[in-house]
């Protein structure tokens, strides 16, 4: 595995490990391919890169893979999910697709780079965990060449998950929110991780199974003022530790949003995490390759960071506000429409309208109003419902102007109703559009 014209496929191509590790590899020297399930995704994340679609969840059985690893000298799965979305999810990509991935390499000689997570295996405490481990014993028995990777914390120059989290409460103004702030948290960067993948594919990194952690925990407030210095923003005044059993209705609230499509980082899989620690043994591949990975200091000081950065911890933050308060503004347009029927209708039938069509006006526009408030809570809908709050908000302004011109008396009342919402509306859609 010394040269690098070897071609390596790389699965979840396009997620916030799966492509910086395949850039580096690239970088490498090495002919590479991404695998996921969306091929506008992945052009979007890796032009130029090739792609093959697949999906995990279909890829169950040894001969599900044998087209997809023609030509393939090496595969690397950086393919996860957080929480089943489905029933059988986690169990589906974790392990029965890994341990079909390893049974089709043992038969074609085709050696496999696992990046799993710390603390992954048997007796984890969640069915990430777990089911991760199983994946990564079914790799270790099915006799293909491997390399198990375990990360901590992952921190990178982009953000995913609990970076992601991390991020959005620097982004708090004045004070620091925090919660299990005592929680042990070990963590690696990107660059550090890419490198033991590339270094496992270029035959410098014995086979075998590697925690990839820096050598000393920190506590989660510590790892949050750390991430808040990196972003330049100014110290907290005072921090504000939230108590453990306000977690669990946020995790249920955020698990409600996740069967939505909203895959927060506050889900019960994420805090439960976080709750049981972050943690690994570096002995291993400190021995193996005769250093460790550069601690939480170290990586941040060796990670750009900028107006960007700063500007996208801010629309983290306030992305799920806006979206709430659209949600909450139509629907309660369209109830107070209904509610208030006779006395809306009145304004129309003022205008010379018949009274049957003012009614069935109101309730038209009223259920629209709702349909949009609804349509923006379903992930997939909501930057198309953005746009059409922005659409039935310029429509209305048409209209009033043609039913009742008189209210440009004053200019200023109807554009303050108006445009502040319309802004809202792209804005979000905007903020939605690069998650």
């Amino acid at each position: 595995m010394a040269g690098n014209t070897m071609r390596v496929l790389v699965l979840g191509a396009y997620g916030f490990i799966g492509a910086e590790v395949l850039r580096a590899v690239r970088a490498a020297g090495f002919d590479v391919a991404g695998l996921g399930r969306s091929a506008a995704q992945a052009a979007r994340v890796l032009p130029g890169v090739p792609f093959v679609k697949g999906d995990l969840l279909q890829l169950l059985r040894a001969e599900d893979w044998a087209p997809l690893l023609q030509g393939v000298d090496g595969v690397v799965n950086c393919a996860g999910v957080l929480q089943d979305m489905a029933p059988g999810e986690l169990e589906a990509v974790h392990h029965t697709a890994i341990a079909a991935l390893g049974a089709a390499c043992a038969a074609r000689g085709i050696p496999v780079v696992q990046v799993s997570a710390a603390g992954a295996g048997p007796e984890a405490g969640t069915e990430f965990m777990r089911s991760k481990g199983r994946g990564d014993a079914a790799l270790r028995a099915s006799g293909a060449a491997f390399w198990i990777l375990k990360p901590g914390l992952v921190i990178g120059q982009d953000a995913y998950g609990g970076t992601r989290l991390l991020r959005m409460l620097a982004a708090v103004p004045l004070v620091q929110p925090v919660a299990l702030a005592e929680a042990p948290v070990q963590c690696i960067g990107m660059a550090d991780l890419a490198a033991a993948v590339v270094a496992a594919l270029q035959g410098g990194l014995p086979q075998g199974t590697y925690d990839l952690v820096e050598d000393q925990p920190h506590t989660l407030e510590e790892v949050l003022a750390v991430t808040r210095a990196w972003l330049g923003f100014p110290p907290a005044r005072m921090t504000v530790r939230f108590p453990s059993w306000l977690l669990p209705p946020v995790a249920g609230c955020a698990d409600a949003l996740g069967r939505l499509g909203w895959r927060s980082p506050l889900r019960t899989t994420a805090i439960a995490e976080i709750q049981s620690g972050v943690r690994g043994d570096p002995a291993a591949y400190r021995a193996a390759t005769g250093q460790g990975v550069a601690p939480l200091n170290k990586l941040y000081h060796a990670l750009p960071s900028g107006r960007a950065q700063r500007l996208d911890a801010r629309m983290a933050l306030i992305m799920p506000i806006a979206a709430a308060v659209l949600s909450v503004f139509w629907l309660a347009s369209g109830l107070i429409g209904l509610w208030q029927l006779e006395a809306a209708a009145n304004m129309l039938t003022d205008a010379g309208w018949s009274g049957l069509l003012a009614k069935t006006s109101v309730v038209f526009w009223s259920l629209a109003d709702i349909a949009l408030g609804l349509a923006i809570l379903w992930r997939p809908w909501a930057a198309r419902a953005c746009l059409g709050m922005a659409a039935v908000s310029l429509f209305y302004l048409a209209a009033a102007t043609a039913v009742t011109p008189q209210m440009w008396a004053d200019p200023l009342g109807p554009l303050v109703k108006v445009v502040p919402g319309v802004l809202l509306a792209l804005i979000t859609h905007q903020l939605l559009q690069e998650r």
